[in-house]
Parts: C-alpha cells; structure tokens; sequence
C-alpha cells in the first residue's frame, strides 16, 4: 500500500491512490454539515450531496470548528423550511432539512438548546419515513457527532449508507466518527471513499488532518492548500485559511498563522473561529492588547469552553486573575449549559478540571469519556487526569497512547515530559519537554515559560 499520500495532478487534488493507517478528523464539539436553502422541499443530500466540513480539533482544536455560516442564509434557510411545514406537515425531506439546518445553527451559535429541536425535527422524518430516509439518517448522525455520541453516529451513519452508498456525506460523518472511536483504519478507509466521491475543500481537509495525526505537517499543509484552491465561497476560503493557520500555528509559526489567519478574515469577516487563531496568534508573538482585543470578541461572539479556558490561562498568563476566573466561570455555566442537551465535552472539562478545579473530578470525567470517545486527545487528558491524581504508571501508559501515531502535539508531549518527571524518568521528561518547545514554542501562555524555565 502507498503510503505517500494522494496523487495530485492539473485537473484535480485526489486520486483513488490510499494513504496507509492515518486517522481522520473530528471535532470534540460539533460537526458541522452544510445545510442548502430550502427549495421546493428538496434537501441538497443527494448523490454525492455537500460534505460536512473539517472541524477543529480540541487540544488542536485540535476540532471544534467547521464550515462558517452563510451570513443570513441559514435563518433564512429555517423560517422558510417551517413555514413549508406549516403547509406540508408530512414533508420528511423538509423535516430532515430543517434538523440539519438546527444542527447548523447550534454550531453557529454556540447555542446547544437547539439539539433537543434538532432531534425533534429528524425523528419526525423518520416517524414519515425510517426505510428509505438517508437524509434523517445524516441529520441524526451530525446531531449524534455533536452531541459526542460517537458509536451512535457511526450507526445513523451507516444506516444512511444502506440506502445511499455514494453519499459523500455520510462516508465523512464515518469516518468522523470511527477517528473518535479509534478505530484510525477504518476510519481512513470512510475519509477515502468520501474523496473519491467528492474531492472538494470538506474532503481534502479531512485527508490533510489523517497526515496531520501521523506527525506529517508538511503533506497535510500540502493538501489543506489544495482545498484552499478548490475553495469555491469566501466561506469555504475563510475555513481552509484557518486550518492552514492552525497547521502553522501548532507548528510554532505564528507569524506565518497570523497571515492565514487574516487573509481568512478579508475573506469572510463572519467567521468567528479566525479571531481565536489571531489572538493566540497575537499573544505568541507579543501584541498584548490586540490579542486581548480578540479574545474578547471571540468569546462574546462564539462562547466556547475551548475558548474560554485559553482566554482564561492568556490572562493568568499576564497576572490579571481577576479576568482569568471570570473566563473559568464562564466556562463552568456554559459546560454545565450544553451537559442539560445532550453535549459530553470530555476532555475541555477534563483539563480545566485538572489544571484549574478539582483533580478527582478531572479523573471521574475522564473515565466516562471514554467511554464513549477513544480518540488520542482523550488518552491525552486521561493520562493528565491520572497525573494530577497521583497515578502516574498509569499515565504513562496512556500518554505513550496518545503519542502513538506520532502526532506532533506540544501539549501531549509537555504531559509526556511531566508524568516521566515524576516517575523519576529525568532524561525522558527532559526529551519530552524539550519536544514541546520544539514543536510549538507558544503551546501554551502558562505552560511554556515553565518549560523553557525547566530547561535552563
């Protein structure tokens, strides 16, 4: 099997050429799914149908993220899609259209009390019709992605396949899935069929993420370029420009992130996401006030508890405290908000609660997240559980997990140095420490001055 990555040539990014044992992405928040405006009833899932895009990564975004709003396409998309409702209540196409366009706008919104309508809205279209109703089937398994049900995505998902094999769509939303289940293999396997169907920004993005995870950041920065060029919406432009920013953020460059970053901004100033990339950005390279500036507008904008918790430690960083625990209780009322619908957010609440609340319930966190998500990130903050509870032979086990695909990932191997630091292991802590700044000599504003200390 080639393990050299897709065939890219003068008409197109893909061939059919496999990449060998890479993982695919996902989000640890929510998985986005393109929703077309309601027209005649239609749902724009059809053949091939648009593909749910890239989301961020949670360490990386390591992915909450994905495909940015449409401006006011999606309200409108929903006011119309109801008022056909009204009219034709038995429209299980319109229905399933309408749970996706929540889906959407969960994810736009940060506001999770759209799920329960979501799920509403799907379970009445399938009530219509459960044999042949692909598109709920999708829906279901976005709203399970997002929610984290990863193995009940998985199942939607494939149930969808059953009745439409070549709906890009669907094999992207397994292939989410069983990266989040751990199950790299099968999950490539789904991400490939999806570009062979549809080699467009939604599934090149994806391969660049499978090169990512393997520590190959140069191939996925290669390929999330050629999703840039088959970019056909200032949207689809401001996404790849911002996972082009992540790319060279998490690689320690970030003047060159912040240019992907803006340009990602001139392109679709709606798109919240890329002022979260520039204010780490800005921060990294010392503009104090103008990543502050960011900061709070991302998080009065999009209030995420990825986002929250990095505001928080950037103003701890700089010794306003008071800032920082405002920013820490914001994400307890917004991660409590989106556990009443539905959403388990693993490993955000894990690592806040061990690095700024109560180790054993970091630990207890973590145990049940597993069960349901087997990602690396997760083996990552179970094994900083672990630490903060004193269990490092344990950690270490799970730590070596997390590092198995040779991601490269400052924040893992900065865990990696401290559990062997305590296990008495100086000259692995001392390798693994010093690969954090290696990598990314700005992963974090609190935990790389200590690195850097360390090394002296």
């Amino acid at each position: 099997m080639d393990d050299r990555g897709p065939d890219v040539t003068a008409h197109g990014p893909v061939t059919a050429r496999r990449f060998s044992r890479r993982a695919v992405v996902v989000a640890p928040a929510v998985v986005g799914v393109a929703v077309l405006v309601f027209v005649a009833g239609a749902l724009g899932l059809v053949g091939p149908g648009p593909s749910p895009t890239r989301p961020a990564s949670s360490a990386l975004p390591s992915a909450a993220g994905a495909r940015p709003p449409a401006g006011a396409d999606l309200p409108t998309t929903i006011t119309s899609l109801q008022r056909r409702l009204e009219q034709v209540p038995s429209d299980q196409a319109a229905w399933a259209t309408l749970g996706l366009a929540y889906v959407e706008q969960a994810r736009v919104s940060v506001d999770p009390t759209y799920y329960p309508k979501a799920e509403g809205a799907l379970r009445r279209s399938l009530a219509i019709d459960s044999t042949d109703n692909y598109r709920a089937y999708a829906g279901m398994a976005a709203l399970a992605s997002a929610r984290h049900d990863f193995a009940g995505a998985r199942s939607w998902a494939r149930g969808g396949l059953d009745v439409n094999p070549a709906n890009a769509t669907l094999w992207g939303l397994v292939g989410d899935a069983e990266t989040q289940l751990g199950d790299y293999d099968t999950a490539f396997d789904a991400i490939q069929r999806m570009v062979d169907l549809v080699p467009d920004t939604a599934s090149l993005a994806r391969a660049s993420y499978t090169w990512e995870l393997r520590g190959n950041v140069a191939e996925a920065t290669s390929i999330m370029q050629r999703a840039l060029d088959d970019a056909a919406t200032p949207a689809d432009r401001a996404f790849a420009r911002y996972y082009l920013g992540e790319l060279a953020f998490n690689a320690g460059d970030a003047q060159g992130a912040l240019v992907q970053y803006q340009a990602g901004l001139d392109a679709d100033p709606s798109y919240a996401r890329l002022l979260e990339g520039r204010a780490k950005a800005e921060a990294a390279l010392g503009r104090v006030d103008e990543a502050l500036a960011d900061y709070a507008a991302v998080v009065e904008r999009l209030p995420e508890p990825a986002y929250l918790l990095q505001y928080g430690e950037y103003l701890q960083s700089l010794g306003r405290t008071d800032g920082a625990q405002k920013q820490y209780r914001i994400f307890g009322s917004v991660a409590s908000l989106f556990e009443a619908n539905g959403v388990a957010l693993d490993v955000d609440t894990v690592l806040f609660q061990a690095d700024h609340g109560d180790p054993a319930a970091a630990l207890r966190e973590a145990e049940a997240a597993l069960a349901h998500r087997q990602f690396l990130d997760m083996d990552d903050a179970y094994a900083w559980a672990l630490h903060v509870n004193g269990r490092d032979a344990e950690a270490r086990e799970w730590s070596d997990r997390a590092l198995a695909l040779g991601t490269r990932n400052a924040l893992f191997h900065y865990h990696a140095g401290v559990i062997r630091q305590a296990l008495g292991d100086a000259d692995g802590a001392r390798t693994h420490l010093a690969d954090a700044l290696d990598i990314n000599p700005n992963f974090n504003p609190l935990l790389a001055p200590q690195v850097r200390e360390a090394l002296v």
